[in-house]
């Protein structure tokens, strides 16, 4: 593993379900890598993360995002089309990690410039091993952009 990151990642989890939410963090938190995990509940509350609006102000921006496509309010493929337009945050990359396996949301997230499309596994080992292959490659393998921020 590369060293000279002396600050933990930054990982923003957009994601409504509590049992995934908890199964990523289990994951996370198995890494020895060091790594803050923010998360938010629909797309509204994680564009306010990402733009450092209302009571994410002082926020860091994520290293990655961890995005669910059924979300409320605002929908996965709107999120990421709002991150990928921006040029303050294109360039943090996003992993799709969702319940649909339609071609056509694999289709609309990669023209959207989506950086990889996970299906989630049903089972929770499954589950565990998809967080931690996430893990080991985006943290281990990647050498992220970085937001300018130490």
């Amino acid at each position: 593993m590369n060293n000279e990151r002396l600050r933990p990642i930054n990982i923003l989890l957009v994601e409504d379900n509590p049992g995934d939410v908890r199964l990523i963090q289990e994951g996370l938190k198995e890494s020895k890598v060091s790594n803050a995990l923010a998360v938010t509940g629909d797309g509204e509350e994680a564009m306010m993360y990402l733009k450092r609006q209302g009571k994410y102000a002082g926020v860091s921006l994520p290293d990655l995002v961890l995005l669910d496509l059924n979300l409320p309010k605002k929908n996965g493929k709107e999120v990421l089309a709002d991150i990928k337009n921006d040029p303050e945050l294109r360039s943090i990359p996003v992993v799709v990690l969702t319940s649909s396996q339609a071609a056509q949301d694999v289709a609309a997230s990669y023209d959207n410039h989506v950086n990889c499309y996970i299906v989630k596994p049903v089972g929770f080992d499954e589950f565990l091993k998809i967080v931690n292959n996430i893990r080991d490659f985006w943290f281990t393998i990647v050498k992220l952009p970085g937001n300018g921020e130490a």
